[in-house]
C-alpha cells in the first residue's frame, strides 16, 4: 500500500501544482474585459438559443470553480463569479458549460458512455479502498480479493479517462462558438484557450494518477508468491 500512497502523492502535489496555475490564468484572464460587454450568464443564454436549445436554464451557484452542467435537471450552473462577470475567462467557463448542454442535446456518445458509468462508479468508489486494503492483506492466501479490488479500480480509471474526450470536446464548441460568432477579439480568444487548456490539464492528471495507482496494484497481482 506504501507504494500507491507514493503514487497518489506525486500525483496529489502536481494536481495541487496544476490547480494552482488554472486559478492563477482564471485570475489573470478574469482581469481581460469582453469588448461585447457581456456577463457570464448572458453568453451561455445565447450560445444555447444559437444551438437551438431552449429546455436549459443558466443558474448561479455559490463557490469557485464550481461551474457544471447537469443533465438531470438540465441546467447550466455558473458560479458567481462567472455568471455575473465580463470577462474571458467567464465567456470561457460559460461556454464550456454549454458545450455539455450541447453534448447532451446532441447525444454524444463519450457523454452517454460516461453517463451510464457513474452508477457502477459510485458503487466502486465506496467499496474498492477496503477491497483492496483486503486484499493486500491476504494476498497470498485469497489473491481473487485484490483482483476484485483492481477490477473496481478499473472502473474509475476508465470513467477519468472517458471524461477526456467530454471535456476536451465541450471546449472546442466553446472555441468554435466564439470564435465563429465573433463574440470575442483576438486578446479574448487567446486567454479564453489558454483558460480552458489549464482546465482540461487538471483532467488529464488526475487521470494519469489514476492509471499509475492501477498499475501499482496489478503489479502486486502479478508478482505475488502462489
Amino acid at each position: 500500500m506504501l507504494g500507491a500512497y507514493i503514487i497518489g502523492g506525486i500525483f496529489a502535489l502536481i494536481g495541487m501544482l496544476v490547480s494552482a496555475q488554472l486559478k492563477n490564468k482564471f485570475k489573470h484572464y478574469s482581469k481581460v474585459a469582453l469588448s461585447n460587454g457581456m456577463s457570464g450568464r448572458e453568453i451561455a443564454e445565447k450560445m444555447l438559443a444559437d444551438n437551438g436549445i431552449y429546455d436549459v436554464k443558466v443558474i448561479s451557484v455559490d463557490g469557485q470553480l464550481t461551474d457544471h452542467y447537469n443533465p438531470m435537471n438540465k441546467t447550466v450552473n455558473l458560479s458567481q463569479v462567472v455568471y455575473n462577470h465580463r470577462n474571458a475567462s467567464a465567456a470561457a467557463v460559460a461556454a464550456h458549460e454549454v458545450g455539455h448542454a450541447i453534448q447532451h442535446a446532441k447525444g454524444y456518445a463519450a457523454l452517454q458512455m460516461r453517463s451510464k458509468l457513474v452508477p457502477a462508479v459510485n458503487i466502486s468508489s465506496r467499496i474498492m479502498p477496503f477491497v483492496l486494503i483486503g486484499g493486500i492483506v491476504t494476498i497470498n492466501t485469497f489473491p481473487q480479493l485484490l483482483l476484485i479490488g483492481i477490477i473496481l479500480f478499473g472502473i474509475t480509471t476508465l470513467f477519468s479517462f472517458i471524461t477526456l474526450p467530454v471535456e476536451f470536446d465541450a471546449s472546442r464548441r466553446a472555441l468554435n462558438w466564439l470564435e465563429d460568432k465573433n463574440m470575442v477579439t483576438r486578446e479574448e480568444y487567446a486567454g479564453s484557450k489558454d483558460a480552458l487548456k489549464w482546465a482540461a490539464m487538471t483532467y488529464v492528471v488526475a487521470a494519469l494518477g489514476s492509471l499509475a495507482t492501477l498499475l501499482y496494484y496489478l503489479s502486486i497481482y502479478m508478482n505475488r508468491r502462489d
